[in-house]
């Protein structure tokens, strides 16, 4: 497939600037977060004095008259999981980056910290619907090839259903993953399908927000276009009884969507597309050691 000049121009720069933070600052934070995702039996050898009764082979035992324990393991390849809602909401921001690109260069981050670490990477994109999975696979050339698809991927659908991607996520996955969900979470019903998900995997939500979605400026009367349903309204800003009202319903949203995260019972990152991106993550996995 042939990409544009502008997008692979994207990816390059991306991959310079992470790689960058990966080998200065993040895959020390990474590798210690995620030690391992169990054990894996290794070998027999004899009993001494010391080692756990419960590690005893008592068939093997039994057979060679002698005392051996089971010794095991730590499995340290993972499976990385890279969702990101790419719904119409994502197509907004008022800093550097939309929210969209900040979810593109968290997952960009995490799949250069995953590739150092050996790990294997798998990418959903989703809207209402699952628009683009690729199955998890290793190295520097399959991560290239995942944010081509960031960058380049045109969703069919504007919409929001997180559930579909979650519910996708939980048919297609049948070893134990660490899924990392990238959303403005701004939707309902998920809070079922994202706490089944987290039974099974390993589940952060990074809840990615703009400043400008929680409070209007005073612009005067503008037209403002709903992201994901197309919808064009005319409305006036500098009417602060207005503005009060769009306040108090966007907190409302907020409050809905935080109990829903709450009762899904995943781990939590939070960041605002205006921000640095780095520190909430790293904040998170030192956290987790």
């Amino acid at each position: 497939m042939s990409l544009p000049p502008e997008v692979l121009k994207k990816v390059k720069l991306l991959e310079i600037n992470t790689r960058k933070l990966v080998n200065n600052l993040f895959a020390g934070e990474y590798h210690t977060a995620f030690k391992g995702q169990g054990m894996t039996f290794a070998d027999f050898r004899e009993y001494v004095p010391g080692d756990d009764v419960r590690s005893i082979s008592w068939p093997l035992t039994a057979r060679t008259g002698k005392p051996y324990i089971k010794t095991f393991e730590e499995e340290r390849e993972l499976t990385l999981i890279l969702a990101v809602d790419v719904s119409g909401s994502s197509d907004f921001g008022t800093g550097p980056y939309f929210k969209g690109e900040v979810m593109t260069h968290m997952a960009a981050l995490l799949a250069f910290s995953a590739v150092k670490n050996n790990d294997q990477i798998g990418l959903l994109l989703f809207s209402d619907q699952v628009e683009h999975f690729v199955p998890p696979k290793k190295g520097r050339g399959h991560v290239h090839r995942l944010l081509r698809d960031l960058f380049y991927y045109k969703p069919k659908s504007h919409r929001t259903k997180l559930s579909s991607g979650f519910s996708y996520l939980q048919g297609i996955l049948k070893k134990r993953a660490t899924v990392f969900v990238f959303s403005d979470f701004m939707d309902q019903g998920f809070e079922q399908s994202l706490r089944l998900l987290g039974r099974k995997h390993d589940v952060v939500a990074c809840v990615v927000n703009d400043a400008a979605e929680y409070s209007l400026p005073s612009m005067g009367v503008i037209e403002v276009q709903d992201a994901e349903t197309g919808e064009i309204v005319t409305v006036d800003t500098s009417s602060q009884s207005f503005r009060a009202q769009y306040e108090e319903a966007v907190a409302k949203r907020k409050e809905a969507r935080d109990r829903l995260l709450r009762l899904a019972q995943v781990e939590r990152v939070d960041v605002k597309s205006s921000e640095d991106y780095v520190n909430p993550l790293v904040a998170f996995f030192k956290k987790r050691r």
